[in-house]
This record gives structure tokens, C-alpha cells and sequence, in this order.
């Protein structure tokens, strides 16, 4: 059985998730009025993702029985100076989304909730990659500096991404 405390945790993380489409979809729209199409494909897909994962657990929280909660979405920071800025808050976020899902982990275990448990190991292991895509985009942009041949390529290839719906398995 879910208990409260798991129930609330995971309601709170349904805002978190959501609250990073929003951040990536203002990263978007940053990258948009750039013309860097392709970091904004990249950032729109990553936003649909966000949704995907919040959509997971509120599926989740129904299907335990229990009464999802959605509360009001934090609007984003905007404040973007460049690509590689934005890449670096992207680790930063994602990273923080880590430490999210770590204590649900940990709470669940505490609350011996097997079954929440075994679901977030879906979570920990999407977060890995979602550190190393940041991560790898990062490495390239300080690679590049700020040439403009190589951005071009770089956005050329971000625009390549593909949004691909994201489900529990």
C-alpha cells in the first residue's frame, strides 16, 4: 500500500516534472528567437519528455488508488545569456531532478513501498541520461567556443532529435 508520505512526494514530483517542460520550453523559445532552430527542436522534444514523466507517475498515483494533487507551476527563469549557458542551467536542473528522485527512492524504501520503489528505478536510470546528454552538449559547446561553423553543425544536429513518447517499462 502507498502511504501518505509517498503519496505526497510523488504528487510534488508530478509538479517538478512539469515545471521542467516549462523550463524547457522557455529554453525553446530562448534558442527560437536566436534562430538556432535546432537547440530549440532539442529543448521543445526534451519539454515533451518532461510531460511524458509527469504523466507516468500521476498514472502511477491512479493506479495505486490514491488522489492526485496538481498544484500551481513555478514560471522558468528566462534570464539566458548562451547555448552554453543554457546547456550548464540544463545540468543544473537535471541534476536537481536527480536529488528529486533519489528521495523518493530512499522514502520509499524507509516506507516499505516495494512497489514504489521498484517503479522509480525507471526514473533513476532516465536520469542518467538525461545528465549525460546535458553533459556531452556541454562538452561540445566548450569544444567549439563560440566558432560559428561549429554551432552551425552543433545546431544542425540537435535538430535531428526526435520526440519519441516515453512509457514505463
Amino acid at each position: 500500500m502507498i502511504s501518505d508520505k509517498v503519496k505526497n512526494i510523488l504528487n510534488e514530483q508530478i509538479n517538478k516534472e512539469f515545471y521542467s517542460a516549462y523550463l524547457y520550453l522557455a529554453m525553446s523559445a530562448y534558442f527560437d528567437d536566436m534562430g538556432l532552430y535546432g537547440f530549440a527542436n532539442w529543448t521543445k522534444v526534451q519539454a515533451r519528455e518532461e510531460v511524458d514523466h509527469g504523466m507516468i507517475i500521476f498514472d502511477y498515483i491512479v493506479d495505486r488508488d490514491k488522489t492526485v494533487e496538481l498544484k500551481q507551476i513555478d514560471v522558468p527563469d528566462t534570464d539566458f545569456k548562451s547555448p552554453l549557458q543554457v546547456f550548464e542551467k540544463i545540468l543544473e536542473h537535471e541534476r536537481y531532478v536527480t536529488s528529486l528522485i533519489d528521495s523518493i527512492a530512499n522514502l520509499s524504501m524507509d516506507e516499505c513501498d516495494l512497489a514504489t520503489r521498484n517503479f522509480i528505478n525507471w526514473y533513476l536510470k532516465e536520469q542518467v541520461e538525461e545528465e549525460k546528454n546535458a553533459s556531452d552538449i556541454i562538452t561540445k559547446l566548450k569544444l567549439f567556443g563560440e566558432e560559428k561553423a561549429s554551432l552551425y553543425l552543433l545546431n544542425e544536429e540537435l535538430a535531428k532529435r526526435k520526440y519519441h513518447k516515453h512509457e514505463y517499462s
